[in-house]
């Protein structure tokens, strides 16, 4: 019997985040693998600000566009259901880089996959704590940011799943932290609940004043850029450090990022540098091993913003996207 794949197309570039003119809801026969492929049955699909990129028409961000008419594609977990390679059987659960669909066909060489340990009694934490989310937090504060214990780092989007993990992960680490995110909500949520020294809700004005309050950063963990950057430059430490992870803002106005306070770079002496969680990739194992530690230990711990059905999942990205979300937004297929 032939199975029919609903998946999103890509007929458009969204405007802002009118996704609904751009993405339609098709169907399409499954086909078998090819040699070296597998087929997942999706069972949740991850929603992240990075594949907004592949929407646009830009040609000079860090991923090329999606041609229209392709299949949208993201994170997914989903359990093997065919199989043409020999690492992966079927009933595998596994995690990878495939489509917003019922089914995934991947190469899994190319698509990122990876065996999943299903000792871990919540699949979720492998697109969350111990997934790409968890991997560029502890990577973007002590790599790129170089953090060190008693220093002060802010992160900015805290409430979203990368910087509410980046947060986390700098506390472990012996910082002090604070954070910035949208709403009084969502401010005591980050004290209240996560222990942060201070949060920052964007939303209420007077972000430099509030800023003021943290004596000085030392590391700026960078998911937004935008006017926000302005507002951060002049407060940050001599020798500070500024770890680009991500450019909501850019996203969703189509603006460039483009900062007014730039010579604060020179006069504090700060290094700004953007990072990739591709560039890492082969630390995956490495950097698992060190998040499991922190997880079990109940030191990394997400809320997870689910919406249920392949037809619901531009909700979920938008919700996303917009902050409507507190920590990690996913579509659930199979519960």
């Amino acid at each position: 019997m032939t199975i029919v794949n609903r998946h999103w197309r890509l007929d458009a570039r969204p405007q802002g985040d009118a996704f609904e003119d751009a993405l339609t809801l098709a169907e399409s026969p499954l086909a078998a693998p090819g040699d070296g492929q597998i087929v997942l049955r999706n069972e949740l699909l991850s929603m992240d600000a990075g594949t907004r990129m592949w929407m646009s028409d830009r040609t000079d961000g860090y991923q090329p566009p999606l041609p229209l008419g392709s299949t949208m594609v993201g994170l997914v977990i989903g359990r093997v259901v065919a199989t043409r390679h020999k690492d992966f059987a079927e009933g595998t659960l596994v995690r990878a880089f495939g489509q917003w669909a019922d089914y995934s066909t991947i190469d899994p060489v190319l698509a990122g996959a990876v065996e999943l340990d299903e000792s871990v009694a919540d699949k979720r934490a492998w697109v969350g704590e111990l997934g790409m989310n968890g991997w560029t937090a502890l990577w973007g504060i002590e790599r790129t940011g170089a953090a060190k214990p008693g220093e002060t780092v802010l992160v900015s989007a805290a409430a979203g799943a990368t910087g509410l993990l980046a947060c986390q992960v700098a506390a472990a680490l012996g910082c002090t932290v604070w954070g910035i995110a949208g709403g009084a909500a969502k401010r005591r949520a980050l004290v209240e609940e996560f222990g942060l020294a201070g949060a920052i809700d964007y939303k209420a004005g007077d972000v430099a004043a509030r800023l003021a309050e943290t004596g000085g950063i030392d590391v700026y963990f960078d998911n937004v850029g935008g006017p926000l950057l302005d507002e951060v430059l002049p407060k940050m430490n001599h020798y500070g450090r500024v770890a680009v992870c991500g450019l909501v803002s850019d996203y969703t106005t189509g603006q460039r990022t483009a900062p007014r306070e730039y010579d604060q770079v020179l006069m504090r002496r700060l290094r700004i540098e953007g990072f990739f969680s591709p560039d890492f990739m082969d630390k995956g194992p490495e950097l698992t091993a060190r998040l499991r530690t922190w997880y079990d230990a109940g030191r990394l711990r997400l809320p997870y913003d689910s919406v249920s059905g392949l037809e619901n999942v531009l909700v979920g990205y938008r919700r996303m996207l917009t902050g409507a979300s507190l920590g990690k937004a996913i579509v659930e297929l199979v519960t």
